[in-house]
This record gives structure tokens, C-alpha cells and sequence, in this order.
């Protein structure tokens, strides 16, 4: 459950200002307007705390609360700009284009492929088959944790599929995080960016309906996750 201790606001209004900038197309100042035509007067400044705060805290939660996900994995990085460098944002769903896992990079190379992938097997099981581009990197990754599961004594090996065609579903799903991210005025540090992520990717995972409730309301379903 997350804990607002020495916030000032209730948390209600908190969750609602940080699930609302992470779903919808709206500026920091945009939303300090609207929290203030519902009667909250909060900074625009101090809204920016709490989605770097507490979008962590409810993605973490919400991989524990997503259903059940296929042993079949599309793989990809899309790029994010972050203090005028481009970053690497490894994200991986099932052959239902329901949300796997996702983690920010500075770089990208087997190291950063085999966290990756070591994070997504926490979280949801080994799978039978990762498919993915033609990467070299993210292939030596997926060699990286089959030598890692062989030394721990399992016989699971998962299987490197490389097809385009088959990827395109990753691909089309980066389009709701980079649509977001457009229309930002751009992150100001790596921590900030890896925050703010996380809630984007969790309030789609919202959108697509990916956790057992009859929540019909994003928000309702967001806060459930909060706790």
C-alpha cells in the first residue's frame, strides 16, 4: 500500500493528478489548471514529485497484479530522449500484445539486454520462445540467461526466434509510450525519465485491460493497484 505520510493532500486527489498526467496528453501547468477546477490547488511543481515518486511504487505493484501472461515473448527497444542524449527503453510483451515487463537503459549491449531480460523472468516466468529483431545484442542476452538457468539446475532453455514480421507487435505497441512521451517537454535526468516510464507503461496496462477487476473506471483500476 502506498504510504502519502506527510502529503497534505488527500490521497485520492494525489493518485488522480498522477494517473491522469501518465494517461493523457496534458502538461504539468495543464494539469495544476484542472486539479484547480476540481479544487485542489497543487504546483504544477510539486505534481512532478508525486509521478517520479509514486510511479514506481504502483508499476512494482502491478506486476504483481496482472493476470496471467503467454510463454510466448516479442522483444525490442524504442529510443527516449533524456537531456538531449537518446536512452533505450527494453520493453517485451506476449503474442496477445499484453505488457510484459519494461526497463530504461543508458546503453544498449548484451549487459543491458541480459538485465533486461533476467527483470521480465522475475516477473513472469521463463518462457518458451523470446522473439526479436536482428540485435546481436539482445540475441547474447537471451544466451546469457540460458547459461545462467543451466547453472542453476533448470532444464529450460528458452528459444531466440529473430523475425520482423513477428515483432511488428512490439513495434506498434511502442506507439502509445512515444505518443505520450511527445508531448512532454522532455526529462531532465535518468531517474526522472525511468519514473515517469513505469506509470506510463502501468497506465497501459490499464488500457488494455490486463488485471482481473470489474473496475470500470482506469482511475478506479489504478488506484486499486496503488492500494
Amino acid at each position: 500500500m502506498i504510504s502519502l505520510k506527510g502529503c497534505h493532500f488527500p490521497k485520492d486527489a494525489v493518485l488522480y493528478a498522477v494517473y491522469f498526467y501518465l494517461r493523457y496528453t496534458v502538461s504539468y501547468r495543464d494539469l495544476e489548471e484542472i486539479m484547480a477546477e476540481r479544487g485542489v490547488r497543487v504546483d504544477h511543481a510539486t505534481l512532478n514529485r508525486w509521478v517520479v515518486k509514486y510511479s514506481p511504487i504502483v508499476a512494482a505493484r502491478a506486476h504483481s497484479k496482472k493476470r496471467a501472461t503467454q510463454s510466448s515473448w516479442r522483444m525490442d527497444e524504442t529510443y527516449i530522449r533524456v537531456r538531449g542524449k537518446w536512452m533505450y527503453l527494453y520493453r517485451a510483451v506476449d503474442k496477445a500484445g499484453n505488457t510484459l515487463d519494461f526497463m530504461l537503459s543508458q546503453r544498449r549491449n548484451r549487459p543491458a539486454a541480459t538485465r533486461f531480460f533476467a527483470k521480465a523472468l522475475s516477473s513472469n516466468g521463463i518462457p518458451t520462445k523470446i522473439v526479436i529483431d536482428k540485435s546481436g545484442a539482445n540475441a547474447a542476452g537471451i544466451r546469457e540467461v540460458n547459461r545462467i538457468l543451466k547453472r542453476f539446475g533448470c532444464q529450460a532453455k528458452v528459444q531466440t526466434i529473430r523475425s520482423k514480421y513477428l515483432n511488428n507487435m512490439i513495434e506498434q505497441d511502442h506507439r502509445f509510450i512515444k505518443r505520450r512521451v511527445r508531448h512532454m517537454c522532455g526529462f531532465k535526468s535518468f531517474g526522472s525519465a525511468s519514473a515517469t516510464l513505469d506509470g506510463i507503461e502501468v497506465a497501459n496496462m490499464i488500457r488494455k485491460k490486463q488485471f482481473s477487476s470489474n473496475k470500470t473506471s482506469g482511475f478506479r483500476m489504478f488506484a486499486e493497484i496503488a492500494g
